[in-house]
């Protein structure tokens, strides 16, 4: 069944609406400590930007096959320009409100000659959370009024940077009650997505919002319900590292799926962008939840194996399935 539902990926319309960060990489060689500081000095060799948070989300359900569209906030700078090419790279339709700056993490990378580059600094840039002015907020409630309807499921992606607001929750309520299914990955604000489909906190993000302690499987079992009935959500799918992830169907008894595969993790950034993508994505070309929570867990086992933020293909997760 998986195989079939994958074929259907590209007929699945996706809408992204979220924070749309770059994720900018300075690679570097350490050469000696400072007289200044006793701090490390980063000789610069390169540097590059990817997508980050709800841009790396629509950059993943793009290389699944699906015609996605992203709606967000991007700078009237170098970093906003270079993200745009990217989208464009990929395929994304972008529907991007302008702004002064992009939302940005700088990470820089530095080592020795001869050893691994480690990250020794991050550094964010862009908006005060929640700080969007009232005209941008009301511009992106009406694109999201304009493009929603078109769509067969929305990812929405909370990183905290203010495109996921009064006025565009709103309208997601609206387009929830009118059918559009609406999957929400919120890093800060999950209690104020109360109403819509499908929520995919991860385990400290679903002890912040029930203030439970999940050290066994039934203290667990316990915030997962709990959750499922404050948030009022269809779906409840908690993506839980090492343990897999559970999936909260209402009316269904609880479903459990361990970590795929035996690898170690290599780099987790971007994993849980993976994983929303899929399941949606899934979703959207008519699969259960079961079935889409399956794929979501094998692409996440997938995008661990990979450095940086990185997408997972229709293709990888075909010549997964056949292994």
């Amino acid at each position: 069944m998986s195989s079939s539902l994958l074929k259907r990926f590209s007929q699945v319309r996706v809408l992204l609406v979220g924070d749309l960060l770059a994720d900018h990489y300075v690679y570097g060689q350490t050469e000696r400590v400072s007289r200044e500081a006793p701090v490390l000095i980063v000789r610069h060799e390169r540097e590059e930007v990817k997508l980050g948070g709800g841009a790396n989300a629509a950059a993943n359900a793009a290389a699944l096959g699906a015609k996605v569209t992203a709606l967000g906030v991007l700078g009237r700078d170098d970093i906003g320009r270079r993200m745009a090419g990217l989208f464009k790279e990929r395929g994304v339709t972008l529907r991007a409100v302008t702004a002064a700056h992009t939302e940005t993490r700088t990470r820089v990378l530095a080592g020795g000659v001869s050893t691994r580059r480690q990250q020794m600094l991050r550094i964010d840039r862009g908006v005060v959370v929640g700080e969007l002015p009232p005209k941008t907020r009301a511009r992106l409630a009406a694109a999201l009024r304009r493009e929603g309807p078109r769509a067969d499921v929305i990812m929405v992606s909370d990183y905290g940077a203010g495109v996921l607001c009064d006025e565009t929750r709103a309208v997601l309520r609206e387009l929830a009650k009118r059918g559009t299914p609406v999957s929400v990955d919120s890093r800060f604000s999950l209690a104020d997505y109360a109403g819509l489909t499908i929520c995919k906190p991860n385990e400290p993000e679903l002890a912040a919002l029930t203030g439970r302690s999940l050290h066994t499987e039934a203290a667990f079992a316990a915030a997962a319900r709990e959750a499922q009935v404050r948030l009022d959500c269809a779906v409840l799918l908690v993506t839980r590292g090492r343990k897999g992830m559970t999936l909260l169907e209402r009316g269904q008894r609880p479903l459990r799926l361990p970590v795929h595969g035996g690898a170690e993790a290599v780099d987790v950034t971007g994993a849980g962008d993976t994983v929303s993508a899929t399941f949606a994505v899934a979703l959207g070309a008519g699969g259960a939840p079961f079935e889409a929570a399956r794929l979501a867990n094998i692409a996440g086992a997938l995008a661990v194996q990979k450095e940086g933020t990185a997408t997972v293909s229709r293709a990888e997760l075909e010549r997964e399935l056949r292994r």
